[in-house]
């Protein structure tokens, strides 16, 4: 709902269109028509409303690239006025409604490389320097409101507002529109720009009906190119931010309306009072001059950091904390990319904050907005906000690969060095870079952030297949980042500074001095110096996690013996690998040129289909096994794990993977009708301790009809085979019963010793074991897709030499008695005492 404009002028806006009278004749050229009287223009409707009109009807008739040049040159011609009531309705039509109905130029799925031409124009017309930013400080010289619905508010800031108590956060300070008489629900009472980026940060995080085959990466999409152009022109690394375009030619630029929010020199100071302040008094600030030209980049930050963290309270993860709790926001993948963007251009503004030396003369310099802004804009803003995000995901996220990017956000947060102007050149031993003393206070104001989620993320390692490249790359790059020179000792010694018990620190000043909420009192240099550091530590341990909290410290026996756990699962994971690699080898060379002509029953059980090993080959398991081995090696550098407790470890790992190939079957006993389960084999399945193996052990002519085999001849041999085992079976079994060549050669083709001995450890019947123990014939091979083109083959390749069917037949059954004479002496030497 748009509001009029809040100025003081002692005249009234300007008419639409340069005309002085309703009788000139006005001649404008437009993208929407030529008028040659306004009275005629506005006959039906008023100028504002025809606007709005015309611009909704070009949506559906016209192109993009069309739309987006007209709407450049209203946006350069009309007067605010005008451009005021067209306002909502064009961010909505760019950026999507915020129940998601509508999709707007669906910026999260736009891409170069796909719609190259509607990406640019787009960017274009988005961009810092763009049309929309030029609308919206025209609309801010006049001083235009807008409202935006709180129930589209995060959930803590919801919450916290429907329940009359005003948020910490001064975006929403001065702000929160009570419902009139009959009216519906809480609004805030937004600028322009405070307008535009809320619709184009909650576009991010609203779900909405996006086709399935639009499939884009998340970093090449137009939104996340738009987020890092704002992020670098409103939070500049290098030099100050830009100022607003002049509104009018020749005059003077917009004025910044800095008196909703708070001033930027109330960042170091203490609130009077902790008690919640009620919304009705809402502390209305007049201007800062000093912060004037910072105000836009503290306003983008807040509604980033607000719409895409800020979706649960420390109170709200206490209770979140119960299995029976249902979650309320589910984060992506996109989003947590996102944040990842903000959190590591955060870094880097951060990290360009350059101290300016203090000259005995300078009794009474201060820094700058912009230089003070950088100095406290990760504890301020940042800190609090992530910390209950990660503790979030960490606990929620599904047990998949898709928890890599918030892994890698979460390391991008715990090395601030990787973004700092200055880094230093590599060793040639190619060694990795020490951690600077410089950062240890970073690491002490942030040591849950360390310790803590180390710990989740350890929990997390325990409960996933280690086996798949994908997860054994996770444990490697933590491993590999927490083991970089120095790094762990620092954590060790802010662990220690935390459980320093010389300081007693008064509970009611926990939150009060290092709150992030308050720009904690180490932030600033406008409240009293704390030199004591171990005060700062236990500080922000209690702001953040309460003063009950009981600490576990990372470098503690209960979390060492996670870890040795966690190294005696890496251990088993490099065994399964190298099993599975080696049967893959086998597997492989079984598949040579014979097996293809092999008479005999194939293996379709399969192997290990645990993971995604089977999917990305040989290549892939080495790089598993690579993973697994560094990230051992790093977790013994972390923890100063020696060599004597790996071996134990390796130890116990092989006795109990031999005592298991023993056992591996659930506890049974043996009657007429097969195997039978007792009560103990019951508990131990229902557990999970064991199980039987999962292949088809049963009769193999009756086992499903496979993909690769033709379902009516399958049926028709199994009929012709059952012909010939019913009537020649006394012979079969007289011939496979004799001693010597003959009777070799015939249990070679009529009997499968490995079949039968899959079948005596499988819970068959006695009478289902005796038919499959019985000499047969099975021309099943015959009904494969393989076997019927290699036949195909064979006769085609014949053909060309002038070899007729007859002739080709002939040679191929001579060929498979020398194969078969030949295998029938090899399997008698291996199996000398078969009968």
């Amino acid at each position: 709902k748009p509001h009029p404009p809040r100025s003081s002028h002692g005249h009234a806006p300007k008419p639409w269109g340069p005309a002085r009278g309703p009788a000139l004749v006005v001649v404008m050229t437009s993208p929407f028509g030529r008028y040659r009287n306004a009275e005629a223009a506005s006959a039906h409707l008023p100028p504002s409303s025809y606007l709005l009109a015309s611009l909704k009807a070009d949506c559906l008739n016209k192109p993009f690239a069309q739309r987006c040049h007209d709407l450049a040159t209203v946006i350069e011609e009309f007067p605010a006025k005008e451009l005021h009531t067209i306002f909502p309705w064009l961010v909505e039509n760019i950026f999507g409604s915020l129940d998601g109905v509508i999709l707007g130029w669906n910026l999260r799925c736009l891409q170069g490389r796909t719609n190259p031409t509607e990406y640019s124009i787009a960017l274009d017309f988005l961009d810092p320097a763009g049309p929309m930013m030029k609308l919206v400080y025209k609309l801010q010289a006049e001083e235009y409101r807008y409202d935006f619905p709180v129930s589209y508010l995060p959930g803590p800031v919801k919450v916290s507002i429907q329940e009359r108590i005003l948020p910490e956060c001064s975006l929403y300070h001065n702000k929160v529109q009570f419902p009139s008489s009959g009216g519906l629900g809480l609004n805030l009472v937004v600028n322009p720009f405070e307008y535009c980026m809320f619709y184009f940060a909650i576009s991010l995080i609203t779900q909405r009906n996006i086709p399935m085959s639009c499939h884009v990466s998340t970093s090449n999409s137009a939104y996340f190119v738009l987020v890092d152009r704002y992020l670098k022109w409103f939070l500049p690394i290098e030099g100050s931010v830009l100022p607003p375009p002049s509104s009018d030619p020749g005059g003077v630029p917009s004025p910044a309306p800095r008196s909703p929010a708070v001033p930027f020199t109330s960042y170091g100071m203490h609130p009077t009072s902790l008690l919640k302040r009620h919304i009705a008094h809402q502390p209305s600030v007049n201007a800062d001059p000093a912060s004037q030209e910072i105000w836009r980049s503290e306003t983008l930050l807040q509604i980033f950091v607000e719409m895409w963290l800020h979706h649960y309270s420390l109170d709200m993860y206490q209770k979140m904390q119960s299995p029976h709790i249902k979650e309320l926001f589910k984060p992506t993948e996109e989003h947590v990319l996102v944040i990842r963007l903000l959190v590591k251009h955060l870094h880097a503004f951060s990290n360009s904050f350059k101290p300016e030396p203090v000259s005995p003369s300078a009794h009474s310099h201060t820094a700058s907005p912009l230089a003070e802004f950088k100095r406290i804009v990760i504890p301020r803003f940042v800190q609090q906000k992530l910390y209950v995000f990660l503790q979030h995901c960490f606990g929620h996220w599904p047990l998949d690969a898709s928890f890599r990017a918030v892994l890698e956000m979460w390391l991008s947060y715990l090395q601030p060095w990787r973004y700092a102007p200055e880094k230093p050149l590599l060793s040639t031993e190619s060694q990795p870079r020490s951690v600077s003393e410089k950062w240890a206070p970073f690491i002490q104001e942030n040591l849950l952030m360390y310790t803590k989620l180390f710990v989740g993320f350890l929990n997390r390692a325990l409960r996933t297949d280690l086996v798949s490249p994908k997860n054994a790359l996770m444990v490697f790059r933590v491993a590999k980042i927490f083991a970089q020179p120095n790094l762990a000792e620092m954590i060790q010694k802010g662990e220690q500074l935390f459980l320093e018990t010389d300081l007693v620190v008064p509970p009611r000043q926990h939150r009060l001095f290092v709150s992030p909420s308050f720009g904690g009192s180490f932030l600033s240099s406008r409240t009293p110096n704390i030199t004591d550091v171990s005060f700062k530590v236990k500080s922000h341990v209690y702001s953040l996690e309460g003063q009950d909290f009981q600490y576990k410290q990372m470098f503690g026996p209960e979390v060492r013996n996670l870890v040795l756990r966690l190294a005696q699962q890496i251990c088993q994971a490099q065994q399964t690998a190298k099993s599975i690699s080696d049967h893959s080898i086998e597997a492989t060379a079984s598949q040579s040129f014979l097996s293809w002509f092999r008479f005999g029953p194939s293996d379709l059980n399969g192997s290990y289909t645990g993971n995604d090993l089977d999917e990305i080959g040989q290549d892939n398991i080495k790089k598993t096994d690579e993973y697994l081995e560094k990230a051992l090696e790093y977790l013994c550098q972390i923890f100063r794990l020696n060599e004597a407790q790996l071996c134990q470890l390796m130890q116990n790992w092989g006795a109990a993977q031999d005592e298991n190939e023993k056992k591996q079957l659930p506890d049974c006993i043996e009657s007429e009708d097969g195997l039978i389960l007792t009560p103990l084999g019951r508990y131990q399945i229902i557990n999970g301790l064991r199980k039987f193996p999962l292949e088809y052990q049963g009769d193999p002519e009756l086992q499903p009809i496979r993909s690769y085999e033709n379902t009516t001849i399958v049926r028709l041999l199994f009929q012709l085979s059952s012909i010939i085992n019913r009537r020649f079976a006394g012979s079969m079994e007289t011939l496979c019963a004799k001693e010597g060549f003959l009777g070799s050669f015939c249990r070679y083709h009529l009997c499968n010793p490995c079949i039968i001995e899959k079948a005596r450890r499988s819970p068959l019947s006695k009478q289902n074991l005796g038919q499959i123990q019985q000499p047969r014939v099975s021309l099943r091979f015959l009904a494969s897709y393989r076997t019927l083109l290699s036949l195909l083959l064979t006769y085609f390749i014949a053909s060309w030499f002038c070899i007729g069917p007859v002739t080709c037949t002939f040679l191929l059954s001579i060929g498979y008695l020398f194969y078969a004479v030949l295998m029938t002496f090899i399997t008698e030497k291996r199996n000398p005492h078969q009968s």
